[in-house]
Formats: C-alpha cells, sequence, structure tokens
C-alpha cells in the first residue's frame, strides 16, 4: 500500500512539443499551466523565435515550466526567420516548415535521451516522434487542440495512414457528405470550396507524406489522445473517437479562458476601445474577428466592409493582417467607407484584448472565422455567432453549430466560396435584430451554461492528471 501512494504522489515531468503554429502553440501552454499547478515539471519544445515570443507567464510557473528552444535547420524553400505558420505566405512555404520541423529530430531525441520524461505530449505532424519515444520507454499522447467531430472525421488511424500510398486517394466528393463510418445523424461535411483544402491534406507533399497521414501515424504511435472537447456538448463524438482509434480519449473540457481582470486595466488601447463600448446600448454592437492566421483578400474585405455598412448595426471590426505578416500590401477599405461609418463603427487595425471586449455588455454578436478557441470564446458569454469559415476545421464547426442553432452561416458560393456585401448584411441584421433570430440569441445565451461552466470543465482537466498519474511508464 505504501508503494502505491508512494507512487501517486510522484511528481511527473512532461514534455509538451506543439506544431509550429500560434493556434496552437498557445493551447499546448495552458495545458501545460494547468498540469504544472498540480506539481508536475514541463518542459515545453520550440523553437527560440517562436518562444521568445510568447507572453511572460506567471511567476507561479518559474519553477515547473522550463521553455526549451530547439533551433530550425535551413530548408531551401523556407523564407530565413521563419519558424511559424504566422511568418509563411504559400501552401509550399509550409510544406517547408513541416520538412524543418522534422530537421529536430535529432535534437528532440537528445533532448529526451538526456532527460528521461516520463510523458510527451505531441501534436500532429512530427510524424517520427512516437517511435523514438517508445524506444526510449517514454509514454505518449496526442494531443489535438481541435475538437472530436474534426479528428473522427478522417476515420480510423490505418485509414489516415493509407491516404498517402492508396491508388484511389480522396476525392473531394468524400469531403462533401458525412463518412460512412459516422453511425449516427450528423450535418458534418464541407463545402466544395472547403473541400479542396481537404483534399490537398490528404496528398503526399514535397515532405514526402501527407498532413492526414502524419496525424495517423502519430496517432497509432501513441498511447491515448487528449481533445479539447467534452461530453456535456455534441459528447458522442467522444465515443466515436475511442471506437475509432481503440484507445482511451482524455477530454480536457473546454477549458475556457479566465478574462483577467489587472492586466489591461492601465493599457491605453483597452482604456480607449472600453470608452467606446460603454457609450453603445447593451447587445447592440457586432464584434467582428477572423482570427490570427487567416488572410482575408481584398474583395472579401470590401465586401464585408459593405455588408457591415448597409447592415446598420453597431460594430468593432479587427482588422489586422497576420502577425509577422511579409505581404506589405496595406490593407485597404472601401473608399469613404471608415467616415461614414464613424458614429456607429470602429475599425481596429492591431491587437485587442479578445476576452474582455466579448465580456463586455455592449457586445451582442459575434462575426467569426469559427475557430475552435473563438467558438469557445464566444459562447462563453452567450454570442450568436455570425459564421465565416475559411480553413482547416472551420466549415465542419459551422455546420455542427448552425445545426445546434446558436448561429448561422454567411451564404456563400458553393464553389469559389465568395460572399456578397447582401449576405453580410443580411445575415448580421438577422443575428442582431430581427425576429427571426431571436431564438438563435436565446440558444446561444443557454449555450453559455456548458462553455462558461469552469467548475464543470476543470474536472475534466483533473482525470487527465489522474491519467497522467496513474498510466506513466513502469506503473502498472
Amino acid at each position: 500500500m505504501a508503494n502505491g501512494d508512494e507512487n501517486n504522489t510522484k511528481k511527473l515531468h512532461i514534455v509538451m512539443f506543439p506544431w509550429l503554429a500560434f493556434g496552437h502553440i498557445i493551447p499546448f501552454l495552458e495545458l501545460s499551466k494547468f498540469i504544472a499547478r498540480k506539481g508536475h515539471k514541463i518542459s515545453f519544445i520550440s523553437t527560440p523565435r517562436n518562444i521568445d515570443s510568447l507572453p511572460k507567464i506567471p511567476s507561479e510557473f518559474s519553477n515547473s515550466i522550463t521553455f526549451v528552444k530547439i533551433p530550425l535547420p535551413n530548408v531551401d524553400g523556407l523564407p530565413k526567420d521563419a519558424e511559424a505558420t504566422m511568418d509563411i505566405i504559400t501552401s509550399e512555404e509550409m510544406t517547408y516548415l513541416k520538412i524543418a520541423m522534422d530537421g529536430m529530430e535529432k535534437d528532440v531525441t537528445n533532448f529526451l535521451e538526456k532527460n528521461s520524461p516520463d510523458w510527451i505530449i505531441q501534436d500532429f505532424a512530427q510524424y517520427w516522434l512516437a517511435p523514438i519515444s517508445a524506444k526510449l520507454g517514454i509514454s505518449r499522447i496526442f494531443y489535438s487542440i481541435f475538437n472530436a467531430w474534426f479528428i473522427s472525421f478522417h476515420g480510423s488511424f490505418e485509414n489516415m495512414i493509407n491516404t498517402n500510398n492508396c491508388t484511389s486517394p480522396p476525392k473531394l466528393e468524400d469531403f462533401l457528405v458525412p463518412p460512412k463510418w459516422i453511425p449516427f445523424e450528423t450535418k458534418a461535411a464541407y463545402r466544395l470550396h472547403e473541400a479542396r483544402w481537404m483534399v490537398g491534406s490528404s496528398q503526399k507533399n514535397v515532405s514526402g507524406v501527407s498532413d492526414v497521414y502524419r496525424c495517423g501515424v502519430t496517432i497509432r504511435g501513441s498511447d491515448a489522445i487528449i481533445v479539447r472537447h467534452c461530453h456535456e456538448f455534441e459528447g458522442q463524438w467522444l465515443k466515436l473517437l475511442e471506437d475509432l482509434h481503440h484507445m482511451p480519449v482524455l477530454p480536457t473540457g473546454l477549458m475556457p479562458p479566465i478574462v483577467e481582470s489587472s492586466t489591461d486595466e492601465k493599457n491605453e488601447s483597452w482604456i480607449s476601445i472600453k470608452e467606446w463600448l460603454d457609450e453603445k446600448p447593451k447587445g447592440s454592437i457586432v464584434y467582428i474577428a477572423l482570427g490570427s492566421e487567416v488572410t482575408v483578400g481584398q474583395s472579401e474585405i470590401n465586401e464585408l466592409a459593405r455588408g457591415l455598412e448597409l447592415s446598420g448595426s453597431p460594430f468593432f471590426w479587427v482588422l489586422r493582417k497576420p502577425s509577422g505578416s511579409r505581404n506589405k500590401d496595406p490593407i485597404e477599405l472601401p473608399d469613404g467607407f471608415e467616415e461614414r461609418t464613424k458614429d456607429r463603427g470602429i475599425v481596429w487595425k492591431s491587437w485587442v484584448p479578445q476576452l474582455k471586449i466579448l465580456s463586455h455588455e455592449s457586445v451582442g454578436g459575434f462575426l467569426t472565422h469559427c475557430g475552435w478557441s473563438s467558438i469557445i470564446e464566444g459562447l462563453m458569454f452567450g454570442h450568436p455567432l455570425i459564421m465565416l469559415p475559411f480553413l482547416v476545421d472551420q466549415g465542419l464547426n459551422v455546420r455542427i453549430l448552425e445545426d445546434k442553432g446558436v448561429g448561422i452561416e454567411v451564404p456563400r458560393n458553393e464553389e469559389d466560396g465568395s460572399y456578397t456585401s447582401d449576405s453580410v448584411a443580411n445575415s448580421v441584421k438577422l443575428i442582431m435584430v430581427g425576429n427571426d433570430g431571436k431564438i438563435i440569441r436565446e440558444k446561444a445565451k443557454e449555450m453559455s451554461s456548458i462553455f462558461d461552466n469552469k467548475e464543470l470543465h476543470d474536472k475534466y482537466i483533473e482525470n487527465l492528471i489522474k491519467f497522467l498519474e496513474n498510466h506513466r511508464k513502469g506503473k502498472n
């Protein structure tokens, strides 16, 4: 009995190794903090520039979270100093970034050999890592920052691995309907313009493998899967994920972020934003933000601007280039747009404290690209969603959320994904003031009881940490 108690209180050493995108790095860091608060040691691997770009972590973690800087090797085709997805422009450069990450293998292996961690929690791209970790006796977990339906949509890991070698690779039409392995009714499927990206991610590229293959091999070599999901919202996908991969699936809960009250109060930008928000009626403002890494084309910006103008709704629009973008062309708005809308709208072209804005009572709707983190932040505060997806999981997210009745998708051309100012205006008006939008507004408000339930989601984290403590290497 004493031995068992001793084992249970042993502090773990856990390596966290996310993909080189801040949309991945930040969720890995947030999970690291939860684990470190329980007294476990974290080694957080990324590149020097990415680590130096992270927000300063609170001093409480100074002894428990160590950042491990491993440089990227030089790769022909990858821009100089590019270390994250925000530093690159083309899909070809994205592939070279994965090749560069593959080149971290030797240094990562050396670190693991010297430090013998209990666990490594990794992302999808490092498909070479599981065999190395297994050989060193390190337990392995794949952490999906996406939700369970996105991973389930790809099928079993065998199915994912086969995309690299099969004679009949996935076709566009395969993504336009729910896959045959989903045993329940669902609207989860892609539009034609979205499916092209999915086909591309299933095809072998110059790195020698496809993105889907990378993920499949990573899952095959894992002892468990962590996913940012909960049983209270679309929980049937968690069981499907276990059935597909025949391994434990550990939901983290939704990890709703905490609105920091002290850090921004003296920030001049926030003071200015808050003064403007304070003057607006409760629930009147539509907040627009399309993520930190979505590049929106000039024609799309024009239609969105004209749509906001036509809607008549007060708005706060965060419009900035992806941080680190090498595109030097200025963001242009339609002539006279800002002057004509200055009494009811703001276009903000630098960083904003998004959570603080969403938590302000004058905000009544959220026009979003529907990345999973943004959805969680919007529904935490009960905001109905006006949904404009662009990449990866976003289209699937929209289908599920529209089916749940918490938002509407801006209508688009099925073939090329274009949208019009009228489709934007009509969507904004319906959500913000329309009678037809009343039931959507009410359902979104109800959803905050799940999405903002910190006590509920903390229990998921506690269960996850218990799993890590009880299933590490060398423990029966």
